[in-house]
């Protein structure tokens, strides 16, 4: 064996690098994945008079007809906050789960029952729409 001088010696590195996958760590050229959609809350979902706390009305990017709405049915969908305290576990960040049930309307607007109902604070708040479970 000859002894690796140079540029040889950097491209065996990398390659060492990537096959245990530290390249990620080290802040390679590669960007993070996002997994999730981002959405705004509009709302309950109501008539003139009623207002139904149990389901939310959603807009998602990028989403601007009923047949858009399709592939987003069954979809996760969370919305982040931070509490006045910590938990248990020293952290002051919070979260409601809910599920994507159809469409409202033909503009693209998703009905979204969360776990427990949104509060007031919610409304015109971003929510994150995961990209699974995949229907694909």
């Amino acid at each position: 064996l000859r002894s690796l001088v140079g540029s040889e010696m950097c491209i065996r590195d990398r390659y060492q690098r990537r096959v245990r996958g530290s390249d990620m760590v080290r802040g390679a050229n590669t960007k993070p994945h996002r997994l999730y959609t981002r959405g705004k809350v509009l709302g309950y979902r109501r008539s003139h008079h009623l207002q139904n706390p149990n389901q939310s009305l959603v807009k998602i990017e990028g989403v601007n007809t009923s047949k858009d709405v399709q592939y987003y049915l069954g979809k996760r969908v969370v919305w982040v906050y931070k509490g006045q305290t910590k938990d248990a576990k020293g952290s002051r960040v919070r979260s409601i789960w809910g599920r994507v049930t159809g469409a409202h309307g033909n503009s693209g607007v998703v009905r979204v029952k969360f776990a427990h109902n949104l509060p007031a604070r919610a409304l015109g708040a971003s929510v994150r729409v995961m990209l699974y479970p995949s229907s694909i």
